[in-house]
């Protein structure tokens, strides 16, 4: 049976899934078959697994760092928010349901053998499970039916390396904090800190850890620099996507509205690497700018309440008037239905029953469906000639109402369709600019010049090996694979 460590976080957002990445592919680089684990997640960003179902698209980014094949047991609960206090759960890659948060909270314990099943399969084939937590441990309010964190931890007798990001400030207190409100029983369970993020002269941070160690008696593991490189990481959370800014002189503009419910929003991140290329998510209360090249409507875990939402903002009007005067438009999975005639719900899928009209850009109406799509697909685009990969995350069929030519074909079947004139497009494909065939074909076409050479596999893959390398530095490996058990 294998051996495990598990990533805490003083806090969210503090790096720990980047972290495990990075671990999984320095132990792998180790020659030890490492495995990725979260218990639970919550996350619009999803990923296809091996089995076909759905896992958080952070454990999708560390298996691939691990170098395996992403699995539904290596995330066995993912959380999709649907509105401010309900969520879709996908247990073990599969829908279960869906729960208000104070349901929720009773449900939990009757997931966790599930969670167990899943773990214990992970270790059977294994030499190292890398188990990442979410949120922070102190959250003493949730404790009582938490399977996330030491909910987890406790119960497995997994050990713990607690990460603080001293980026955000008050890492310091953010750790002895974390420290105060834990039980004995849990502060044993954790055998060092990793601090997360510094920039400068770590030396300047020989106090702080000294501070650290001395009230908690937690080893240093190490101190992570601020790494410019995690940027070409897929991001699991909306809140590194950034607002409007300045046109840069002979760049492709592409404007994205953030919607509330924004889903898979990585699906840009090629876009955003590519030369020559300027991407910029646009927050509510700001107009659409009107000098876009291309508006791209990202996907959505609530494309009725996001539509209704997009209205609110006057962002519909600022599309239809980019149509007009030229512009394109891409609709991605949920985005790619808002451009049809109709959305309807009659089942309930999204919450109430319901339709939306849609913004009539594109001659198609969908209806809502509780099964759900989950699939890897090959596809072709004929208009642009040049193949692409993909995969598809979605409830809902899509029917064209005979206007428009095909935009994306798997299989001889329609995964996508373009209007007439050919500047405005829907797909349901995910992951589409990942090939540099199909980007640079699409980007000519919106009137980027200039040839793309790489595909965007390549760039995550060297990333990855670019932040082991840097944790085989700043981190003492050796001392965090001991302390695993």
């Amino acid at each position: 049976m294998a051996r495990s460590l598990m990533l805490q976080g003083t806090g969210s957002d503090v790096g720990k899934s980047v972290l495990v990445a990075g671990l999984c592919r320095a132990f792998h680089n180790r020659g030890l078959k490492v495995r990725p684990f979260k218990p639970q997640n919550m996350s619009n960003n999803a990923a296809v697994a091996k089995e076909g179902g759905e896992i958080g698209r952070a454990q999708w980014l560390q298996a691939r760092a691990a170098r395996v094949p992403p699995s539904v047991h290596m995330n066995p609960v993912l959380l999709k928010p649907e509105s401010d206090t309900g969520a879709q759960i996908v247990l073990q890659g599969q829908v279960y349901g869906r729960a208000e948060a104070h349901t929720y909270q009773e449900c939990k314990q009757d997931l966790f053998a599930r969670v167990i099943e899943s773990y214990e399969r992970l270790k059977a084939e294994a030499d190292l499970v890398l188990v990442e937590g979410a949120g922070s441990p102190a959250e003493v309010n949730l404790r009582a039916t938490d399977i996330a964190n030491m909910g987890f931890a406790l119960p497995t007798q997994t050990p713990v390396a607690l990460v603080g990001d001293i980026n955000r400030g008050g890492v310091i207190a953010a750790v002895v904090g974390t420290y105060a409100l834990l039980p004995p029983e849990e502060r044993a369970l954790i055998k060092g800190v990793i601090i997360n993020q510094f920039r400068g002269d770590v030396r300047l941070f020989d106090g702080g850890l000294k501070t650290i160690t001395e009230v908690t008696g937690w080893q240093d593991f190490g101190v992570v620099p601020f790494l410019r490189c995690v940027r070409d990481l897929p991001a699991e959370d909306a809140v590194v996507l950034e607002g409007a800014s300045e046109k840069r002189k002979g760049h492709l503009r592409i404007v994205v509205p953030m919607l509330p419910r924004i889903a898979n929003f990585d699906d840009l991140d090629p876009l955003r690497a590519e030369p020559g290329v300027e991407v910029i998510f646009i927050r509510p209360g700001t107009p659409l700018p009107r000098d876009g090249d291309l508006i791209v409507l990202p996907g959505t875990k609530a494309t009725i309440a996001d539509l209704r939402f997009l209205k609110a903002e006057g962002w519909d009007l600022d599309i239809k008037a980019h149509v007009r005067t030229g512009g394109r438009v891409l609709g991605i999975c949920g985005g790619y239905q808002m451009l049809g005639i109709r959305v309807s719900d009659p089942n309930g899928v999204e919450g109430a029953t319901g339709e939306e009209e849609g913004l009539g850009l594109l001659n198609v109406e969908t209806i809502l469906q509780k099964n759900k799509e989950v699939r890897e697909v090959m596809a072709h685009a004929p208009v642009l000639g040049v193949d692409l990969v993909g995969y598809e995350i979605h409830t809902g069929d899509t029917i064209s109402m005979g206007s428009g030519s095909p935009f994306i074909l798997s299989g001889g079947a329609s995964l996508g369709v373009m209007s007439k004139d050919g500047r405005v497009m829907g797909t349901y494909v995910h992951g589409l600019f990942e090939k540099a065939a199909f980007r640079q074909a699409f980007l000519s076409r919106c009137g980027k010049a200039g040839e793309t050479l790489q595909d965007h596999s390549q760039r995550v893959d060297q990333t990855l090996d670019d932040l082991a390398e840097a944790l085989e530095k700043h981190l003492d490996l050796d001392a965090l694979y001991a302390a695993s058990r």
